[in-house]
């Protein structure tokens, strides 16, 4: 357990679920990469009863899905001590032999059972669910000493056939836990443990690129500078994760064409869609599976959904949150790089400066929490949304990345910089800043006032432009828990 890096909170709750005394029914889920896996199979290591791991359909050498996942079940029975039983032709068969198995093991203590990947065992025609179904329902939960967790990076398929089910595993699971990306002091810490000396401005860099996904993170090498691990792992002959997008989408959906469709979309504009704007963007209609898809990628934590202020709830925008794919989007699609040191050469370069400014912006946006304790209102009830407002004449309105909107009738207008040096206000952007603050006076209640909150790298440079700020905040306020 001393090698798991953060999740604390889940630690506990396993822990507790752990000595529970009772049948646990247990979903753990969330993007693919996140750390699922590692975390079970290090916190349970020694007290495993039984493990198995759904073949990915990709994987598959042959065209008989059903046979190649029920022969991979059969090898891990026999693993874990089966003997003289011959190779399940059904999942009926299959987790009869597991009962069989487990009562043969069993001798009072805790048997942890762990099906990772679930939703890929789940194939075509298989009768899998409901063989599930009946093996929790008939046998599992009657059974105080069974810790039974089940795992899945298909994160839609945990929500709609476990969580949600309205069938015979309705209301059955027992606890659900959603894994998510590490924060930047999660990142910190990974890398310290990993001996791997980056200064902060450079761990936010490389969260701009792969995000908070341990299993991306664990590519980078010590002794080499940031520049150097970005390109040799998207950027080199043999970068590492130079094909992982394809393999990504094509592992967690069967037809994965329209999602990374939508997913190329979101990444052309920052405040993201609209419902009807998507449908008219990719010619997937409303009736042609886009909630479903929709809601899939929300699930996996690849976009998020939300209502800018100032609209109508009916106005929901998607957004692209998931930084790999950003950073994917913005430099592996339709630019053919083929200079091996392509960041390394390019550090100071103005393309990747710009692009810096705006991945700055998505790495706050993910670390509201992180804001909000900065700010002294992490007890305060808020809404952090985009605004935009056009203006009474062409190019004269207005984007802002975050307002947040909080009970106690403050605003807090955030402008986000990524810069090397303090950052310097001049006359012309405090002119900016007060347009913008007073477009944002004019449409609030009369009650409201607006913080001016600056969020950057470094600080401020203190000068006649200055005093208008009211809190400001550094990279070190995003590195809390």
């Amino acid at each position: 357990m001393e090698n798991i890096i953060g999740r604390k909170s889940e630690i506990e709750e396993l822990t507790s679920l752990y000595h529970s005394k009772k049948a646990e029914f247990i979903a753990v889920y969330g993007r693919r990469r996140v750390g699922k896996t590692y975390l079970i199979k290090e916190l349970f290591r020694d007290k495993m009863a039984f493990y198995h791991t759904g073949m990915s359909p990709i994987d598959s050498a042959g065209d008989n899905l059903l046979l190649d996942q029920l022969k991979s079940f059969h090898n891990s029975l026999l693993r874990y001590g089966m003997e003289g039983e011959k190779q399940p032709e059904t999942w009926l068969d299959a987790f009869f032999l597991l009962e069989k198995l487990l009562e043969d093991k069993d001798d009072g203590s805790r048997q942890v059972v762990f099906i990772d990947e679930l939703p890929w065992m789940d194939t075509p025609r298989s009768g899998f669910l409901s063989a599930f179904e009946h093996f929790w329902n008939g046998w599992g939960s009657g059974r105080n000493n069974l810790m039974l967790i089940v795992c899945g990076s298909a994160a839609s398929w945990i929500e709609n056939n476990l969580i949600n089910n309205h069938g015979g595993l309705y209301d059955r699971l027992t606890y659900e836990i959603k894994i998510s990306p590490f924060n930047l002091q999660e990142c910190e810490e990974f890398f310290k443990a990993a001996n791997i000396k980056l200064s902060r401005y450079d761990i936010v860099q490389a969260y701009m690129a792969v995000g908070g996904i341990p299993y991306y993170l664990g590519f980078f090498r010590k002794g080499m500078s940031l520049g150097q691990n970005i390109d040799q792992l998207f950027f080199a002959k043999t970068a590492k994760l130079k094909r992982e997008f394809e393999r990504l989408f094509a592992s967690l959906f069967p037809k994965p064409a329209n999602y990374r469709k939508i997913i190329s979309l979101l990444a052309t504009r920052h405040k993201g869609f609209t419902r009807n704007e998507i449908t008219k963007a990719t010619g997937i209609p409303k009736g042609g599976g886009l909630s479903k898809m929709l809601a899939a990628l929300e699930a996996s934590d690849f976009i998020s959904r939300y209502v800018p202020f100032g609209v109508s709830k009916r106005n929901e925008h998607y957004k692209l949150t998931d930084n790999f794919c950003l950073f994917h989007e913005k430099f592996l699609v339709g630019n053919e790089i083929t200079d091996a040191d392509f960041w390394e050469k390019n550090q100071n370069a103005q393309k990747l400066s710009a692009w810096k400014g705006v991945a700055f912006e998505e790495v706050c946006l993910t670390h509201i929490q992180q804001i909000k304790k900065a700010l002294e209102i992490g007890a305060i009830t808020s809404r952090e949304s985009a605004w935009s407002i056009k203006g009474d004449k062409e190019n004269d309105g207005t984007q802002i990345d975050l307002l947040i909107d909080r009970d106690d009738s403050i605003v807090n207008l955030c402008e986000m910089k990524f810069l090397k040096d303090k950052f310097t206000i001049t006359k012309s952007y405090d002119e900016k800043l007060r347009s913008r603050t007073q477009m944002l006076i004019d449409r609030l209640p009369k009650r409201a006032t607006v913080h001016l909150t600056l969020i950057t790298t470094y600080g401020l440079k203190y000068n006649e432009y200055s005093g208008q700020i009211q809190k400001l905040l550094t990279l070190d306020s995003l590195f809390t828990e």
